[in-house]
Order: C-alpha cells, then structure tokens, then sequence
C-alpha cells in the first residue's frame, strides 16, 4: 500500500510540475513540452496534478483532450482498476 502512496505522489507532482513548466514556457514563447508526454503522465496516474494545475494556471483547458485524459484516468485508476484487482483476486 505504501508503494501505491509513493507512486501516486510521484508521478503527480512530476506531472504537476511539468505542466507548470509547459504553461511558463507558453508565456515566454520557448520551447514547449510535447502534448503526448503530459497526456502519458496525466493516463499513468498523475491525473490529480494535472488537474490542479490546468485549473489553478488556465493551461491547457480549452483542450479537450486534457480533459478527456483527466476524467478517464480517473475512473480507470479510481473505480475499474479496482474492481479488476479485486475480481481477480477474489473470485
């Protein structure tokens, strides 16, 4: 259980700080993070930070994408991953 704790802490502040990093990039008109990387972080679990930061910087959310990667991976990590785990486990 505390793997799963460390996990999630992990790739959501790597994802957060990403997606900060994109935003500030945005405004200086430099090189900016790909799209595909912060998607790969927000569908492997760093939903949460990607989350916080589109709503607390303005980043990204006129993308639907975003917006579609939040919500499934939150169902997938939140509810389905769940049920699977236990109904393999368990039946």
């Amino acid at each position: 259980m505390l793997y799963i704790l460390i996990y999630f802490t992990f790739i959501n502040v790597v994802s957060a700080c990403l997606m900060y990093k994109d935003k500030k990039y945005a405004i200086n008109k430099a090189f900016r993070i790909p799209e595909s990387n912060l998607l790969f972080l927000c569908l492997f679990g760093g939903f949460f930070g990607t989350y916080i930061i589109m709503k607390y910087t303005k980043h990204k959310t006129k993308n639907w994408k975003f917006h579609l990667a939040v919500v499934f991976s939150f169902l997938f990590w939140v509810f389905i991953l769940p049920l699977i785990i236990y109904f393999v486990l368990y039946s």
